[in-house]
């Protein structure tokens, strides 16, 4: 199985990593050794175009799933991250405070913005997988 999934939608062509899960609003979960890596997907970095701050969780708070997790601002918009899972913010991205470029330069990878330790690891099953994400993508429905 490959790696990512190239979707085209409106002349753009989107990343989807299927190491990972989806929400239906854009954010990415990918569960390691630490707890759940979280971040925001290709498609939401390039419908929100420069992003110039974020705005993330102190180390030890509390998220429920579907609660806001973080702030992502760029020159076009204020966006909401919502958390994928329920748990405890056990690592931030600092990187981001300096370098808020790397969430449009690698969203997947160096881009990411925070780990959570889940209450229950069962929750990322509840998310969408890589091809229903893709599949939202091509429809038009993501992001909504």
């Amino acid at each position: 199985m490959a790696d990512e999934i190239i979707v085209e939608y409106k002349g753009k062509k989107y990343i989807v990593k299927t190491d990972r899960r989806y929400t239906e609003t854009d954010e990415w979960a990918k569960l390691e050794d630490k707890g759940v890596r979280v971040g925001i997907t290709d498609y939401a970095q390039k419908e929100l175009h420069d992003i110039v701050g974020v705005d993330l969780p102190e180390t030890g708070t509390h998220v429920k799933k579907g609660d806001e997790l973080a702030v992502v601002e760029s020159v076009k918009a204020t966006s909401d991250v919502y958390s994928p899972v329920s748990g405890e913010v056990v690592e931030v991205n600092e990187k981001l405070y300096e370098e808020p470029e790397l969430l449009n330069k690698d969203p997947y990878g160096e881009g990411w913005l925070v780990i959570i330790k889940p209450d229950d690891p069962g929750e990322l099953d509840s998310l969408l997988s890589p091809e229903e994400y893709a599949e939202r993508i091509k429809q038009g429905k993501a992001g909504h």
